[in-house]
């Protein structure tokens, strides 16, 4: 396989794993500790939990996700609350807090994300009948996201740009065995597709995912510069998602097509050599390497198959791969 980007050597690859389990223990304990020091209860357990459900490896989240939070505590508290005091405690009233706290949940969820916090608070407020509970839990609530959004983001902060680089290095990594296995296969006049491949969504949005990192530390407008090409490398990777994905979505579709054919389709087989030159090709610019030679072969190759394999469904087979040249094209030139 061709080369990696090459990591900071004084950056342990545990690293991030231990900054954060640091940070989530220091943002749990100093709310823990604060909530006992005002007496909120013996075990202000809600004081802890948002720093274990809120805190992410993007901790510049977290502001949306405490207010999510925290709207779903109060309203968890004012529903259970409302229905206490005005229904004895009983089998209908739990059947009440229930319906309500569902209905709540979606109502201020987003959309395939309930707010659980709605129907979590309210059941913990029915089934804690003590004095005082309901304020407490939302106190020791409001304390826990204070600090989490406070302080959270003073701890060993990540820096988005080598988070965008790793990505698109993880990216570069899995389309390079992707084509490389497809190339393969086709050669030896195999199957199209190979489901252990990761063909599905999560690699296809994963460019998005690192373009979106590194455009919120430009919009925070970080003193640290991003290192050089990276964002014209990200915006090929974005490019370069969807024009092969078309390609490995055809490669389904004529896999489905071919049934139980008694041999290999020879358009298949012969684009074998265009899908591993193309591959070089994405592989070499998403690294920042020299690849004007490698296009140019691929290029080539591309009509050579269309010369030697001139119908209209050979064509739509090459269409993912010649807007793939032709996004490798465009960078290029941005970077003369």
């Amino acid at each position: 396989m061709p080369g990696t980007v090459a990591i900071d050597p004084h950056v342990p690859s545990s690293g991030p794993g231990l900054r954060s389990g640091a940070r989530l223990v220091i943002c749990a304990a100093v709310p823990w500790y604060l909530c006992l020091w005002w007496g909120t209860s013996t075990a202000p357990v809600p004081a802890a939990l948002p720093a274990v459900l809120i805190l992410r490896e993007d901790v510049y989240a977290a502001p949306r996700l405490a207010r999510e939070r925290l709207l779903g505590v109060f309203v968890g508290v004012l529903l259970s609350t409302l229905l206490l005091d005005r229904l004895p405690s009983s089998s209908l009233t739990f059947l009440a807090v229930l319906v309500c706290g569902c209905a709540g949940m979606y109502l201020l969820g987003r959309p395939g994300s309930p707010n659980q916090q709605v129907l979590i608070t309210a059941l913990m407020i029915y089934a804690t009948a003590l004095p005082g509970y309901p304020l407490a839990r939302l106190a020791e609530t409001l304390a826990g996201i204070a600090v989490v959004v406070l302080l959270g983001p003073l701890l060993w902060p990540p820096d988005p740009y080598r988070s965008a680089a790793a990505g698109l290095d993880a990216y570069r990594d899995e389309v390079w065995r992707l084509l490389d296995g497809v190339a393969g296969r086709l050669a030896h006049g195999g199957p199209p597709t190979d489901p252990a491949l990761p063909e599905g969504e999560r690699l296809w949005s994963r460019p998005q995912a690192c373009r979106a990192a590194f455009d919120r530390a430009v919009r925070r407008r970080r003193t640290r510069t991003p290192p050089a090409g990276l964002d014209g490398r990200l915006s090929l990777a974005v490019r370069s998602a969807v024009t092969l994905q078309c390609f490995t979505q055809e490669l389904r579709e004529r896999a489905r097509g071919l049934g139980p054919s008694p041999g290999p389709d020879p358009a298949l087989r012969d684009i074998a050599p265009l899908v591993r030159a193309t591959a070089l090709a994405v592989d070499a610019a998403l690294r920042g390497d020299e690849f004007a030679a490698e296009l140019d072969r691929a290029r080539g190759l591309d009509l050579a198959h269309r010369s030697t394999h001139p119908t209209r469904h050979d064509a739509v087979l090459r269409a993912g791969l010649h807007l793939t040249h032709e996004a490798l094209s465009d960078h290029l030139a941005t970077r003369r």
